[in-house]
């Protein structure tokens, strides 16, 4: 593997096949899966099975996934210049997919330091491995994402590419979601359950990262000249420079926070709102299983309305669904059906928001040609860099916020099967950053799409010159 520039920049087919299609969906079972395992169930792991206070926890959740800011841009640099015969994307892709799965393992498989130790080690190994996890999975989403806006000159098959994703990413949330809390009950709970759990998952992701690499197409990227400086202050320079880039960004971020609060939320609110921790398998089920189903849908509305409008629809409709589950009242049926409204909405919150990504990121990509021919034009990995270090930040600190608002209501961490009775200020708490925050972010990000516009059509390439018979 090398960094340079090849000389030209490929053309893209505007219709991709089915086999493309699948081929670059089948990464997402990795990406759902692990966007959503540790939001889910790393600070309830920390605060009731390892006795971490929440503060604490919430740190050993935060920190590592903050940093993905500066590792994330870095990644996206390097996959922009390199030249390999796998193309610059699928080099980085190969080294997440080899080294991620064991890391996550080493997330659960804590020690057990003793009871004298107090919980700062076992703090510090699940934020150190959880900080390794996460660059390997950089390695692997950050050029992952730049993919689309390479493989198609069309925005409607980039639309295609995404609802593929999204069915995908369902599943991969389905099994995090769903499956790991009853894959720990399954291990015996405790350590033991969450080891198990580990190893399941990290299985999963395996399949999924790999068998994306091995059969996703190669693209090309147009480089020319080493950059310069820092890869976030460029990714940042690079982002306000584009209005439609910036304007998706920062409402993205807003809907990141939203969703990554709820995530974390959702484990204390069966247990403490509903009274029943094993519901929240179901609540993920309902939130999660819809976007197998109305996905298409979302691709016709899509075809009426547009994405912008599109996307402004499901925000509101996510807003007010978790407005009416977060009280708990007339449980389980309304909260189910408050979750399975929401999930109607995320699957078009995902669609869209990223279709709209790789229409921006395209003005980035080999598919239009340099202005400047010493000028280095390719960013699109740089800022789909920024955009996941961006979003798994959110993820970081959505658990950091539900931490901090627990520790603020006098939330009481317990070890193992250890039931505490909480005081009635945390489980409001709780009711509250799973449904009214959430809202309140996602209803903020409309404001920012709002200023959101359409990326002109590529240019088209030029005519090839006639050949000597045709001239004849």
């Amino acid at each position: 593997m090398s960094h340079g520039s090849p000389p030209t920049a490929g053309h893209a087919p505007a219709v991709l096949p089915r086999r493309t299609v699948a081929a670059y969906a089948a990464g997402s079972l990795a990406t759902g899966t692990f966007g959503t395992v540790p939001g889910l169930v790393l600070l309830y792991f920390l605060t009731d099975t390892l006795a971490v206070p929440a503060a604490m926890a919430g740190a050993a959740v935060f920190v590592p996934k903050f940093l993905d800011v500066l590792w994330n841009p870095v990644v996206g640099g390097w996959s922009d210049r390199t030249a390999s015969r796998l193309g610059p994307r699928r080099p980085w892709m190969l080294a997440g997919s080899l080294t991620l799965p064991p890391l996550f393992v080493l997330m659960f498989a804590v020690p057990d330091f003793g009871t004298d130790a107090g919980p700062v080690p076992a703090a510090l190994w699940v934020a150190t491995a959880f900080l390794l996890a996460g660059a390997a999975y950089g390695l692997f989403q950050v050029p992952y994402i730049s993919l689309p806006a390479e493989l198609t000159t069309d925005p409607g098959e980039r639309s295609r590419l995404q609802t593929a994703r999204v069915v995908v990413v369902a599943v991969g949330i389905l099994v995090g979601g769903a499956a790991a809390p009853a894959l720990v009950d399954a291990g015996g709970g405790g350590r033991s359950g969450y080891l198990l759990m580990g190893a399941v998952v990290a299985a999963v992701l395996a399949v999924g990262t790999l068998a994306c690499t091995a059969t996703v197409p190669t693209t090309t990227a147009v480089v020319a000249g080493a950059p310069t400086g820092a890869a976030l202050p460029r990714a940042f320079r690079e982002a306000r420079g584009s209005a439609r880039f910036w304007a998706l960004y920062t409402g993205f971020l807003l809907q990141s926070l939203a969703l990554a609060v709820a995530l974390a939320a959702i484990p204390y609110y069966a247990r403490y709102v509903l009274d029943r921790e094993g519901f929240a398998s179901v609540l993920f089920a309902g939130f999660v299983g819809p976007a197998l189903l109305v996905t298409p849908l979302w691709r016709r509305a899509e075809a009426r309305r547009g994405k912008r409008w599109c996307l402004m629809a499901a925000s509101w409709l996510f807003a007010a669904a978790a407005v009416v589950a977060a009280p708990g009242v007339l449980a389980p049926v309304l909260p189910t059906v408050g979750f399975f409204v929401c999930g109607i909405a995320y699957a078009g919150l995902q669609v869209f928001a990223y279709s709209m990504l790789t229409d921006s990121l395209a003005e980035r990509s080999s598919l239009y040609p340099p202005t400047d021919p010493h000028s280095d034009t390719t960013r699109a990995g740089l800022l789909a860099g920024l955009w996941t270090a961006s979003e798994t930040a959110m993820f970081a600190v959505g658990p950091g916020v539900v931490a901090a608002v627990l520790a603020v209501a006098g939330f009481v961490s317990s070890s193992g099967d250890e039931t505490v009775a909480q005081p009635g200020r945390a489980v409001v708490a709780i009711a509250l950053a799973t449904g009214v925050l959430p809202a309140l972010l996602v209803a903020a990000s409309t404001r920012r799409f709002a200023r959101y516009s359409d990326p002109p059509d590529p240019p088209a390439p030029a005519p090839a010159p006639p050949t000597t018979q045709e001239i004849a």
